[in-house]
């Protein structure tokens, strides 16, 4: 009998991640059944309120003050690039990154953490880029970059596996911008074998910083 686990997972966090995060969970001596759900970050909160999850897997921590007593664990954090097909990296990679100003650009919505750094990011470099698409599901704004719609921004810890699967390559850098991910729980520690698994795998393999 395999034992159950229960995970949110919210809509913006790139399903690559995901899968590399969920992994762990899949290679324990103990067989392990992995339910997850999909939703907005509050609705994922409320249903691990109610015992439905439990483990969360979001973009954003918990709220402090909000109708959900939960505790956000720091998974780890990546850098961010730009990516598209090799015809828009060949056009927009002279000049980088001022040449994406007027360039056409797929972009999380403007509530989501990502959509925030980037903004700050653009604004920084003095950068206007002509937004050709917002959303919410990270997995749909990659199948309009893998079509040529635009470039887009994804996590680099995942940069070789987003090429392989989507057919793009890598524009450039969003240089200082960060992309931070949290296991949410009812618990202040986690206690489930299969959620620690996904932890600590989390920390100190895929996200670990190299060594100097």
């Amino acid at each position: 009998q395999a034992r159950r686990l229960n995970v949110g997972i919210a809509d913006a966090v790139p399903k690559l991640v995901v899968r590399r995060l969920l992994d762990p969970a899949l290679q324990m001596p103990e067989p392990v059944r992995l339910v997850c759900h999909e939703a907005p970050h509050d609705q994922l909160l409320a249903n691990l309120a109610l015992h439905q999850l439990e483990l969360v897997i979001s973009d954003a921590p918990v709220a402090s003050g909000g109708p959900v007593r939960a505790f956000s664990h720091v998974l780890g954090e990546t850098g961010v690039s730009f990516f598209g097909t090799a015809s828009l990296v060949t056009r927009y990679k002279r000049g980088f990154p001022n040449s994406l100003d007027g360039a056409p650009m797929l972009l999380p919505l403007e509530n989501l953490a990502l959509r925030r750094g980037l903004n700050y990011w653009f604004e920084k470099h003095r950068i206007r880029p002509r937004i050709i698409g917002e959303f919410e599901d990270s997995a749909l704004l990659k199948v309009f970059g893998s079509e040529g719609v635009g470039l887009f921004p994804a996590p680099t810890v995942v940069a070789e596996a987003i090429k392989a699967q989507y057919n793009v390559k890598v524009l450039g850098p969003a240089t200082s911008v960060e992309e931070r991910f949290y296991a949410i729980s009812i618990e202040r520690r986690i206690v489930n074998p299969a959620a620690v698994a996904i932890c600590n795998a989390a920390r100190h393999e895929l996200f670990a910083k190299p060594r100097r």
